[in-house]
């Protein structure tokens, strides 16, 4: 309870960092604009002949500019960078001072990860500019009802993303560094999350591999909502199987926290 009244101070706080450290939150951002990279190859495909995907579905180039305008955008709502934020402060042993604190230190990361997003919205809007100007935006779903559920699989999205970060970074309190499997996760998460490509046009055995694994709820699900991949009634099991990983992260993250930090105490961290 103490930790949800601290929230908005930690919020502002986190704000407050963030203003600070923008030139480092700009190189954040720099280094994320892949799906920029994907959209300049996929049209130059398309332009040449559509692109016939998996389900039947034509990809265009106005559609490939959608698609990957809006995965970039979404790239950025749901980012987390809480397993290096583990990583250096076990590494420092800063980490003690975190956990002296009577606020939880997982909600202190959230806090503060969450804090980033108004500057993460204002990196957003000459893209959304860009995709409201080109032939994307009639590839856009135009229901209201879609741009809702978008909203709440964001949040999906964002828990996974949090609470992976926090599992990995957890387990740095184990090993001597957890870097290096946040690394494994990320290439993971590049080839099965349709950040690189649509999973539409993933061959028909490797779709449904993506299906059960969390990288595509993260990205897939929130981009395929309002790009025209899926339907209302195709949407709602992906949703709750999306937030079947948020939840199922979010215990495993706790577990290994709860864990982690007793054995980082008994040693005398």
């Amino acid at each position: 309870m103490s930790s949800l009244k601290a929230l908005p101070t930690l919020l502002r706080i986190g704000f407050s960092e963030a203003i600070v450290y923008r030139a480092e939150m700009l190189i954040w951002v720099l280094a994320t604009t892949m799906p920029l990279i994907m959209l300049a190859l996929w049209t130059a495909v398309a332009e040449v002949a559509p692109v016939a995907g998996l389900a039947g579905r034509t990809w265009s180039s106005g559609s490939f500019v959608a698609y990957f305008l809006i995965v970039f955008i979404v790239r950025q709502l749901i980012s987390s960078w809480a397993a290096w934020e583990i990583n250096f402060e076990v590494r420092q042993g800063t980490l003690a001072m975190r956990l002296l604190r009577p606020i939880h230190p997982i909600t202190s990361y959230m806090a503060g990860n969450l804090a980033y997003l108004p500057q993460r919205f204002l990196v957003t809007l000459p893209i959304v500019v860009v995709l409201v100007l080109s032939p994307g935006l009639e590839h856009l779903s135009k229901s209201p009802a879609v741009w809702a559920m978008w909203a709440f699989s964001l949040v999906g999205g964002w828990m996974i993303t949090f609470f992976a970060n926090i599992a990995i970074g957890a387990l740095s309190l184990f090993i001597e560094s957890s870097v290096k499997i946040m690394d494994v996760w990320l290439a993971a998460f590049f080839v099965f999350s349709g950040y690189l490509f649509p999973i539409d046009l993933f061959p028909a055995w490797l779709r449904s591999a993506s299906d059960w694994l969390p990288f595509r709820y993260q990205i897939g699900v929130p981009v395929e909502l309002v790009t025209g991949g899926l339907t209302v009634e195709q949407a709602w099991p992906l949703l709750l199987r999306q937030w079947g990983w948020a939840l199922g992260l979010l215990m495993l993250a706790l577990t290994l926290w709860q864990v982690g930090v007793r054995r980082f105490q008994a040693v005398g961290g």
